[in-house]
C-alpha cells in the first residue's frame, strides 16, 4: 500500500517525501549519537532538540504532502515548497546551534545567535501561513476523496494549526522573557505548552491514516465514517485534556485522577480503532 502511494504521487509530493525522509534520518542520527555518547537529554543545549525537530518535521512534512494530495489547492507546489523549505530551515538551524553548544531559541547573545532565533521565528510564521492556506482549501472542498478522508484531513489540519499556534505562543512568551529578564526563565516558562504542541502536531498523520486504511478495507462506508468520527472525538478529547494541563501548569506525567482516566480512555479508543483499521486494510490486501 505504501508503494502505491509512491507510485501515484506527483513530483512535488515525491520531492517532499524525500526531504521529509532526510529530515527524519537526521533526527534518528541524533538519537543514535545521544544513546552512544550518553550525552544529556535535558536542557536547551541537548542534542535531544535536534533529534526531536528532525523526527517531528520529517514526519510532518511527508504527512502534509500526502494528506494535501487529497485537497484541491491553488498554488499547491508553491505552498508545499514553502512548508518544506521552512521545515528544513528549522531542523538545520536547531541542529547547528545544538552542535555549537548554544541555545537555538531565545538566544540573543551575539548577532549570529539573534539572527538564528529570529529566522526560526520567521520559519514558524511561514509554517502557520501555509497550513492556514491548506486548511481553508480542505474546508472549501477536496480533490477526489471519500467522506472519511474529508473529515480526517480537515480535523488533522485544524489540529496542526493548533500545534503550530502553541509553538508560536511558546516562542512569543520566551522572547519576551529573554528580552526582559533572565534567559533561563524563558526556557523554563515557554516550554509549558510542549505537550500540547507535540500531541496536536501528529493528528494530521494518525486520523487520516485511519481513514485511509478503512477506505482500503471492505468495511462499509457508513461504518468507516462512524469509526473516523470516533477517532476525531477521541483525539480532540486528548488534545483538550493536554491543553488544560499545559495551560494550568499540570504535569502530563502527574495529572489528576479524572484527567488521567479520561486520557487513558481516549488513547485506548484511538488504539482500538487504529488497530481495527490496520487489520482490515491489511486483510483486504492479502485477500487480493
Amino acid at each position: 500500500m505504501l508503494r502505491g502511494i509512491w507510485r501515484t504521487a506527483r513530483p512535488v509530493e515525491r520531492w517532499s517525501y524525500a526531504v521529509g525522509a532526510a529530515l527524519f534520518a537526521s533526527g534518528a542520527v541524533h538519537v543514535v549519537v545521544l544513546l552512544v555518547t550518553g550525552w544529556t537529554w535535558l536542557g536547551p543545549l541537548s542534542l535531544r532538540k535536534a533529534a526531536t525537530f528532525g523526527l517531528s518535521f520529517g514526519l510532518t512534512l511527508a504527512t502534509v504532502a500526502w494528506a494535501t494530495s487529497f485537497v484541491a489547492v491553488r498554488a499547491r507546489r508553491l505552498l508545499l515548497g514553502l512548508f518544506a523549505g521552512a521545515s528544513v530551515v528549522e531542523v538545520v538551524l536547531v541542529s547547528v546551534q545544538a552542535w555549537r553548544g548554544v541555545p537555538s531559541h531565545f538566544n540573543f547573545e551575539t548577532a549570529l545567535d539573534t539572527g538564528v532565533s529570529m529566522t526560526l521565528a520567521a520559519g514558524g510564521g511561514v509554517l502557520i501561513l501555509t497550513t492556514i492556506a491548506f486548511t481553508v482549501a480542505a474546508v472549501a472542498g477536496t480533490r477526489q476523496s471519500t467522506p472519511t478522508m474529508r473529515v480526517a484531513i480537515r480535523f488533522g489540519l485544524v489540529a496542526l494549526l493548533a500545534a503550530l499556534g502553541a509553538g508560536a505562543a511558546m516562542i512569543a512568551r520566551g522572547v519576551v522573557a529573554a528580552r526582559t529578564g533572565d534567559p533561563q526563565i524563558a526556557y523554563t516558562t515557554a516550554g509549558a505548552l510542549k505537550p500540547l504542541h507535540a500531541v496536536a502536531m501528529h493528528a494530521i498523520l494518525v486520523v487520516p491514516a485511519v481513514a485511509w486504511l478503512l477506505d482500503k478495507s471492505t468495511v462499509r462506508p457508513d461504518l468507516s465514517l462512524r469509526l473516523v468520527w470516533s477517532t476525531v472525538v477521541a483525539y480532540a478529547a486528548l488534545i483538550a485534556l493536554v491543553a488544560v494541563e499545559s495551560i494550568t501548569g499540570v504535569s502530563p506525567l502527574a495529572p489528576p485522577v479524572a484527567a488521567a482516566i479520561a486520557s487513558v480512555v481516549a488513547v485506548v479508543a484511538l488504539a482500538a480503532v487504529g488497530s481495527y483499521a490496520l487489520f482490515e486494510g491489511v486483510r483486504r490486501r492479502r485477500v487480493q
